[in-house]
């Protein structure tokens, strides 16, 4: 049966209205949406009943790096498949496979587990991979282990990508490294995403990363010189580039609710995306962990290193997004936040919006913003 007819969802209008619809879903495709209540025509098809919950388009996280006790890193197809998994229950339906600063046979490793998964996923799809260095400041280094940060080496870069046949679809570097500017040229010419974190650059080092090429920026304020009155660093100049996007770790821990409002005001739904940057510990919660060759502690869902630096977050998608709508973003920004802004950046152009010819990549949410069902491709995932 190839027709679903999905009736009883409201979903969000430009005007952040949420009015009743109806889809038709034929062969993974949304076929047509009907505003309003409708009456179901006779027929044999599929008849899913979204009970008036909220539906919305599939999320996308850019940024992920393991989930339910399992590390993308340690180079096995089962953790890849296990973030799949987790992601589709979140109401992610397509993700960013994102590494950590490793050795080179660890990132390889990666980078072909995940090849092997791509395909034949049981949860949500992956978009491609994103590297997390290993061209960071050990200045701002975060969580990432500094026994494993170097300097730009277009040797070393063009064997991984030759490695990863096609499927890196964004990068974040430090650009004030030596070799930096080098390397956004080379990352330019093969037409990926180039993110900038883990940085110290200045003000100025940051402008001319922009103009060279570079046009996101990883976790936004976190891993980055702060901005100071004399001296505005990366944020600013991030902030004045029309072309440069932002991830947001929108968790209640990251990002204060006022910066993510300024975020919001200064580059609108269409600059901002949400991410998880989730370790292995979503979806379990407290306890210990090895993330990135550190112990890891996580308590009241907050992951620290033992001298208490953040360690990327445990939050969902699902979660950030309500997260988000809290702050006081309009539900229409942040589904724009959560599912088409990044369809747009990665150019999944048949994804993140709930219009005739999309995907139907779907997500259904109670009021509470938690997952009753996810579709990828027009088939459910779990209800």
């Amino acid at each position: 049966m190839s027709l679903k007819i999905v009736h009883n969802v409201n979903v969000v209008q430009p005007t952040d209205h949420v009015q009743p619809a109806t889809l038709w879903i034929r062969n993974g495709v949304i076929e047509k949406l009907e505003i309003g209540k409708t009456s179901l025509p006779e027929g044999n098809y599929e008849r899913i009943d979204g009970q008036g919950h909220l539906l919305i388009p599939g999320m996308i996280d850019v940024h992920i790096h393991g989930a339910n006790g399992f590390d993308m890193m340690d180079g096995t197809e089962r953790s890849i498949q296990e973030v799949s998994r987790a992601c589709a229950a979140t109401g992610c339906t397509s993700f960013l496979a994102t590494s950590v600063s490793s050795t080179m046979e660890d990132l390889l490793a990666m980078i072909r587990s995940v090849k092997r998964v791509i395909g034949h996923e049981i949860g949500a799809k992956i978009a491609g991979l994103h590297l997390e260095g290993p061209y960071l400041n050990p200045k701002r280094k975060g969580m990432q282990n500094e026994r494993f940060l170097r300097h730009p080496n277009l040797k070393e870069i063009d064997d991984i990508f030759h490695e990863a046949e096609g499927l890196i679809k964004m990068v974040t570097i430090a650009p004030e490294l030596p070799g930096g500017l080098e390397l956004i040229s080379y990352l330019k010419d093969k037409g990926v995403i180039i993110a900038v974190a883990h940085s110290d650059a200045t003000y100025e080092e940051a402008k001319l990363a922009f103009k060279a090429g570079a046009s996101h920026v990883t976790h936004c304020f976190n891993g980055m010189r702060p901005i100071h009155h004399r001296d505005p660093g990366l944020v600013a100049a991030a902030f004045e580039e029309e072309h440069v996007s932002l991830q947001a770790i929108v968790d209640g821990i990251h990002l204060h609710p006022a910066i993510i409002r300024l975020m919001h005001r200064l580059k609108g739904p269409e600059g901002i995306v949400l991410i998880t940057d989730a370790l292995q510990a979503m979806g379990l919660g407290d306890g210990n962990y090895m993330f990135g060759g550190h112990h890891v502690t996580v308590a009241g869902g907050i992951a620290r290193l033992e001298d208490g630096t953040l360690a990327s977050s445990t939050v969902t998608m699902n979660e950030a997004l309500r997260l988000t709508i809290e702050t006081g973003i309009p539900l229409k920004d942040a589904v724009q936040m959560a599912s088409t802004t990044p369809a747009r950046i990665l150019d999944l152009g048949t994804k993140g919006k709930i219009s005739a010819g999309c995907d139907a990549d779907l997500v259904l949410l109670d009021e509470q913003f938690q997952v009753q069902w996810t579709m990828i491709n027009g088939e459910l995932i779990n209800d």
